[in-house]
């Protein structure tokens, strides 16, 4: 006698195929698996090994860390209208988290934000904020101080170079700091600085670097979008480098490398696109030191005595302590004038407002 099959009735079938496709749909959001778009744009190329490449790096990092998230990047977008257009065509593609990746994108960030609320925005080193537009960076003068011991120690001529692409505040604040760090190990340690007037011209940069060796000099460091034309003219005349912005810029300076201060973006870039996907992010000005997973320094070369890594990780804890500011006074600038009183210390808070070098720095701060 044959059994008669029992069908499952249609109803069950589908009440079992939804209880499914929702329980999946629950496991997805536990996991932060959502699907979210994100759009970077770069001034420059991301194998700069440099700025534009220490962000583009910072995105991939995010996607390994969150599978679900595609990236749309342009590289080499001038600022202003273009930035805008690109902008809102990775909108149209459906981003929901753009970073627009350059100082200069605030503006058309700010004007393309306005235009899309529900899209948001993070920029690095922006002062103005939207609804829907964070800012971000770090605090750098502490880590150029550590720089600065760790070429203090390491130089034999005690004379250092830094090619720089403005005469702008942070950016004397930091050769100031890194002067300090120096003359903190080394009296005798003297800073010569020339300002390019653009963030990326390697001939004009070549130039710079090979006049500054020329004076004596053994160190050089660089503040511009891309370090490498600087490093490896360093490398090639057997002299020290000192990077900034990239954590991988050691390979063009394998034997001189001192270290450097970096921007590791990777988990400030998941933080970002998991609150998008949570409904979690809010409009803030972040400014990191270092303590923040996104502000780091570099690994030493092989020409940097270990005494002098002692000291600069002794230093750095001194600093995340609060027992120790880069500006201490008495300080004078370059010209003999007090700027720093003794007893007082200028805050890192106020480096925006720093328009001087310090004593010890040949250079022209306007």
């Amino acid at each position: 006698m044959k059994r008669r099959k029992r069908s499952i009735p249609k109803q069950l079938v589908i009440l079992i195929s939804l209880i499914f496709i929702m329980g999946m749909s629950f496991s997805a959001v536990a996991q932060g698996q959502e699907k979210l778009k994100v759009g970077i744009i770069h001034i420059g190329s991301i194998n700069d090994a440099g700025y534009n490449q220490a962000h583009s790096d910072g995105v991939q990092a995010m996607k390994r860390n969150l599978p679900n998230v595609e990236v749309l990047q342009a590289e080499n977008v001038p600022e202003g209208a273009d930035a805008e257009r690109v902008m809102e065509n990775m909108i149209k593609q459906g981003a929901k988290l753009i970073i627009p990746a350059s100082f200069g994108y605030l503006d058309p960030a700010l004007r393309v934000a306005k235009k899309y609320p529900g899209v948001k925005f993070v920029h690095p080193g922006g002062y103005r904020l939207a609804p829907n537009l964070s800012t971000y960076w770090a605090s750098t003068p502490e880590a150029f101080y550590l720089m600065g011991i760790a070429a203090g120690k390491t130089t034999k001529t005690n004379k250092a170079g830094y090619v720089v692409a403005l005469p702008i505040s942070f950016f004397l604040a930091n050769i100031n700091a890194f002067h300090l760090g120096a003359r903190s190990v080394n009296p005798k340690f003297e800073t010569r600085v020339v300002f390019m007037g653009t963030f990326l011209d390697a001939p004009k940069e070549a130039i710079a670097a090979s006049a500054l060796l020329d004076m004596g000099v053994d160190v050089l460091g660089v503040i511009v979008d891309s370090p490498i034309t600087v490093v490896q003219a360093a490398e090639k005349r057997g002299a020290y480098s000192v990077g900034y912005h990239y954590l991988g810029a050691q390979k063009f300076a394998p034997k001189g490398w001192i270290s450097g201060v970096a921007f590791t973006w990777g988990e400030l870039y998941t933080r970002f696109a998991r609150q998008v996907m949570d409904g979690t992010w809010k409009s803030e000005g972040l400014f990191g030191n270092l303590t923040s997973d996104y502000l780091t320094i570099a690994p030493f070369g092989p020409a940097v005595p270990p005494g002098a890594i002692k000291l600069v990780n002794d230093t750095k804890q001194e600093f995340i302590a609060g027992k120790k500011n880069v500006f201490q006074g008495p300080l004078k600038d370059n010209k003999g004038v007090e700027r720093v009183k003794a007893g007082e210390a200028f805050p890192l808070t106020g480096i925006g407002k720093m328009d001087w070098l310090v004593e010890g720095i040949i250079g022209q701060s306007k």
